[in-house]
């Protein structure tokens, strides 16, 4: 019997129905939306300007919340960064497939996780 984690490592996991216009469309969708966080995220990161009107605590909150929109900032652009790697090798015999194991890849952890190339099993 198959552990649940061996199923999403199994050959033809990639929607057979799905051609290939359509995961062209699901990744530039995607990248689209992250290309439009990480504007967002620069505008509400951008620096903070030393205010009398704010007092010292509301300061140190606004510091607080610019780091963690720095954070989001970075793993956004990641993620931008591996959906235009996916989106480069659409269409090639390595799109889709682990490099470790050579089995599909869902295109759901593709649009998930595309920073990682591995399936899920061969990621851990």
């Amino acid at each position: 019997m198959a552990r649940p984690s061996q199923k999403l490592c199994e050959p033809n996991l990639i929607n057979p129905l799905m051609n290939l216009p359509e995961i062209k469309d699901r990744l530039e969708a995607d990248i689209a939306r992250t290309i439009k966080k990480i504007k967002q995220y620069e505008e509400l990161s951008g620096p903070i300007a030393p205010d009398n009107a704010i007092g010292r605590v509301s300061r140190m909150d606004a510091i607080n919340n610019k780091s963690v929109m720095e954070a989001a900032l970075l793993k956004a652009k990641e993620h931008l960064k591996g959906l235009n790697h996916y989106l480069d090798k659409l269409g090639t015999k390595d799109f889709g497939i682990c490099p470790k194991c050579k089995k599909k890849i869902p295109i759901e952890r593709i649009l998930l996780a595309p920073n990682s190339t591995f399936c899920v099993t061969c990621a851990r």
